[in-house]
């Protein structure tokens, strides 16, 4: 196995929440390759349980799918911000929902072939109701759900992103095999 060496970069592109980068590499056989990188701050999402098991997620319209998203509440980690906090951040953001204790369940890299954002899931399981504060861009319906149904959700593709897909199986316990013959 070997490992690509950066040779050098050069920006593409810099803007407000990522940087795309063309890295110079030379590879095993020594020559030289161009890698496109996304650079990214990072980002959490939170699975919000409250006391009857219920979960909190938000719909909202995604332009680079062209449709809404049924999700976890999440967002983008801020320059000298710790990630717990923009965990609780977020959460009450999104939702209003407020909680004094989160657990990390999971963290990992959204795609390490072209970008290195770090994901990182949390559990919030004492929340309290409050009142969203969302940006003003940003349209977002609370929606909550019964952990029973999210398995159907998944399936019929109305929770169809990756994060919200691994935070709800963890959190769950949850096994999404799909099955050759049409069955369960």
């Amino acid at each position: 196995m070997s490992s690509d060496s950066t040779t050098w970069s050069d920006y593409a592109f810099e803007g407000k929440l990522i940087n795309v980068r063309i890295d110079t590499v030379r590879v095993a056989d020594g020559s030289l390759r161009q890698r496109e990188i996304v650079e990214h701050p990072g980002a959490v999402a939170v699975v919000p349980v409250l006391p009857d098991g219920r979960i909190v997620l938000v719909r909202q319209y995604r332009p680079a799918v062209g449709r809404q998203m049924l999700e976890l509440p999440a967002g983008t980690v801020e320059p000298d911000e710790a990630v717990d906090s923009t965990a609780s951040r977020e959460l009450a953001e999104e939702t209003g929902y407020r909680t004094g204790a989160i657990s990390e369940l999971v963290r990992f890299f959204v795609s390490p072939g072209w970008c290195n954002e770090e994901l990182v899931i949390y559990a919030a399981n004492d929340i309290e109701p409050g009142e969203p504060d969302t940006e003003d861009d940003e349209e977002i319906d609370v929606e909550i759900v019964d952990p029973g149904d999210v398995r159907g959700l998944i399936k019929t593709g109305e929770i169809a992103d990756a994060k919200t897909m691994v935070g709800l199986s963890l959190y769950l316990g949850l096994s999404m095999h799909r099955s050759t013959s049409g069955g369960e």
